[in-house]
């Protein structure tokens, strides 16, 4: 089992690591669902951890619609991480109308090898996550970070199994949404899935 602590500084990735995390997903502005870390930050990681890195690409909070000089950031960003060796980017695109926006999604991910690429949580707004699953695969996105469109992941197991079927080991289904050490034993033997994500995770 891969258990992914999710963290916004150099601190708590470094205690998470000590606690047993198996990867960190680095962010900062987590109060505001993670933003991008600053370069310092990433660095620090990247040099200190023994554990993958994934580091968001989010110019912002609030919705997942971004405007032309927001996906320029967004590609700075991208292109620095894979300058600086990180193991993956993590973001998310939609459109106004609830769907992958595919054309840009297409590009970070081109922009982004060879690091790998999950779509976060952007995700469990869809309209419809099964059509979802079959274009993020198309593209070439390697995880999806998902509750299942619920608030928690024990609410969507339903939907995150579906979604793992659904996949048959074309693209990993990363479960998310309140999963603590507590409860993850639990929620390892509900959900097929063998990663998992949470702010205390460890």
């Amino acid at each position: 089992m891969v258990k992914e602590a999710c963290i916004e500084n150099f601190t708590e990735a470094l205690a998470a690591q000590l606690s047993g995390a198996d990867r960190i997903e680095l962010c900062e502005n987590l109060t505001a669902g993670g933003t991008t870390p600053s370069y310092g930050t990433i660095k620090a990681c990247i040099e200190n951890l023994n554990v993958p890195v994934f580091v968001m690409i989010r110019p912002r909070g609030g919705n997942f619609c971004y405007s032309p000089q927001e996906l320029e950031i967004m590609k700075t960003d991208i292109a620095v991480c894979g300058q600086m060796g990180v193991a993956a980017v993590v973001f998310g695109l939609l459109t106004a109308d609830g769907r992958v926006d595919e054309a840009n999604t297409k590009q970070l991910i081109d922009l982004a090898r060879p690091m790998k690429v999950t779509f976060h949580k952007a995700f469990d707004e869809l309209n419809d996550p099964f059509e979802g699953l079959e274009i993020l695969i198309r593209l070439g996105a390697n995880r999806i970070l998902t509750s299942g469109t619920k608030t928690t992941a024990a609410e969507g197991a339903d939907i995150l199994n579906r979604l793992i079927e659904n996949a048959n080991g074309r693209i990993i289904i990363v479960a998310a949404g309140k999963v603590t050490k507590e409860n993850l034993p639990e929620l390892g033997q509900t959900i097929h899935t063998t990663e998992f994500h949470g702010k205390k995770i460890v």
